[in-house]
């Protein structure tokens, strides 16, 4: 299993990636992250992640948006 720390079941938080045995997504590590977080701030303040965890969410995020394209769309008038 390439990311053993992060998982996803339908009853937790809509079918999210979440670390696993928590609620905590990745969505919300990558929101701690962008506003200024560090992997060692999100470890002291939430003492259940694991540093690997933490990274591993980070690593899980980059790796499935690998290949994405974002087009910036217009709606037309």
């Amino acid at each position: 299993m390439r990311f053993p720390y992060i998982t996803s079941d339908a009853a937790i938080l809509g079918g999210k990636p979440i670390i696993k045995n928590t609620r905590i997504s990745v969505e919300f590590i990558l929101e701690l992250i962008a506003s200024g977080g560090s992997v060692s701030q999100i470890a002291e303040s939430y003492p259940h992640l694991s540093v690997e965890a933490i990274q591993q969410a980070i690593s899980f995020a980059a790796y499935n948006l690998r290949n994405d394209a974002f087009y910036e769309m217009t709606p037309a008038m």
